[in-house]
């Protein structure tokens, strides 16, 4: 398995970063390889995705998430194998920092070769910063989903 473990401050209020958060179809924004999500019930998503220039598709499922604090999940149904959890901090009432945190199962000798070399944590770290320009450039979340899913 492959893990990184990323954090990024972002200049919006906690409630704004999680709600952002919370809208998955717009990930495609500022997720480098993901070329479409579609929210299938609250917590299921279906996911296109590019990976080492391979089209993959899988299915996450949210296994817990609570308002303003964290998002995890894993993968239910695809061939990409994956789980990961989001975590949201208030530093102050304007800043909130994010950490992503996720395990992978990298598949063939590209994408085996990019964990090792650290692609995949330049990728996360270069979707970060990404989703931190997105979300200060708009100031307020697209939407917002405030439900609570109880850890199994």
């Amino acid at each position: 398995m492959a893990q990184v473990t990323e954090s990024v401050d972002v200049n919006v209020p906690i409630r704004v970063a999680y709600d952002q958060w919370t809208q998955f179809e717009t990930f495609p924004e500022f997720m480098e390889g993901v070329e479409s999500i579609t929210q299938e019930t609250d917590t299921r998503n279906r996911w296109k995705v590019k990976v080492g220039g391979v089209a993959r598709e899988f299915v996450t499922e949210i296994s817990e998430q609570h308002p303003e604090e964290r998002i995890a999940w894993t993968t239910v149904d695809g061939d990409l194998q994956q789980a990961g959890v989001v975590t949201f901090h208030k530093l102050d009432d304007d800043t909130t920092r994010v950490t992503i945190q996720m395990d992978w199962d990298p598949k063939g000798l590209v994408e085996k070769a990019g964990a090792v070399i650290g692609v995949d944590d330049r990728r996360v770290k270069a979707d970060a910063k990404r989703f931190k320009d997105f979300i200060e450039s708009r100031g307020v979340e697209t939407g917002a989903w405030r439900g609570d899913v109880p850890r199994d």
